[in-house]
């Protein structure tokens, strides 16, 4: 693993044939919202830490307990052989990587997946909106989801599960390094994408994800309808914002005189 960040087990766990899943802060945070969202609604266990001396100097309070910036989550694995669902784990982080900790970070987890014999990392991430009224979002818009994978074995589990490919475009930060990682390595990696606004959390982006992430691993039919309550809540505030900014006076600009 890389010198610069390590990874402590805090509860050893076989994790043979797991899914781990890429919460490290993009685009609307829809990969922090879908960590979150996971981590809570299936009740996963702490099971370690990410570090280094370059992360943020700082304790998330949680419940009374302090927090590591960048925690691992885990589920338990499924007993019954008939059972479909995967067993999953998460990464997930409030703060975003700097340039220079990006292929460290990607590269750990990479080397901790395959020492551990996961099967796939999978990262959600946002899709930036190209739209002409820019800053108003779409009411009760179905957001499209895309993915693309670092193997043919991905691809085809993507495609299997009706995801649409994502053919052409740019994907940055920890899901573009585990991407190409994962093509070197021969290690499958897949990124689920949905257009997000750039400007404030796409809880709806991250709903659609939730339900493709379903669809694609748990099989559990998971309700992702409080997301899609929050991104309505979301969107009417911002849309009540832009409304009153339109009715405001334009501001007379008064510059100050180098004299007085």
């Amino acid at each position: 693993m890389s010198e610069d960040v390590r990874i402590y087990e805090l509860k050893r766990t076989d994790l043979k044939g797991a899914t781990v899943i890429d919460g490290f802060p993009s685009v609307g945070l829809v990969s922090s919202i879908t960590a979150n969202y996971l981590i809570n609604t299936l009740k996963l266990d702490q099971i370690g830490i990410m570090d280094s001396m370059y992360f943020p100097t700082v304790s998330l309070i949680r419940d009374g307990l302090p927090q590591n910036p960048v925690r691992i989550y885990a589920s338990q694995k499924v007993g019954d052989a008939d059972d479909s669902r995967d067993q999953i784990v998460v990464f997930i982080s409030e703060f975003q990587p700097p340039p220079n900790l990006v292929k460290p970070i990607a590269s750990t987890l990479l080397d901790w997946a395959e020492d551990q014999k996961c099967k796939m990392v999978v990262s959600p991430e946002g899709l930036v909106i190209d739209r002409e009224s820019e800053g108003e979002p779409a009411e009760n818009e179905d957001v499209p989801v895309y993915g693309v994978a670092s193997t043919a074995k991905a691809t085809k589990i993507l495609k299997d599960s009706g995801v649409t490919e994502f053919t052409e475009g740019v994907i940055t930060g920890v899901a573009g390094v585990l991407l190409n990682e994962g093509k070197r390595r021969d290690f499958s990696v897949a990124t689920i994408l949905a257009e997000a606004h750039p400007d404030y959390p796409d809880a709806r982006a991250a709903a659609q994800i939730i339900e493709t992430i379903d669809k694609v691993l748990l099989h559990i039919s998971l309700d992702a309808q409080p997301l899609y309550d929050e991104a309505e809540r979301i969107e009417s505030q911002l849309k009540l914002i832009h409304k009153q900014a339109k009715e405001q006076p334009a501001a007379k600009i008064t510059r100050p005189s180098m004299y007085g």
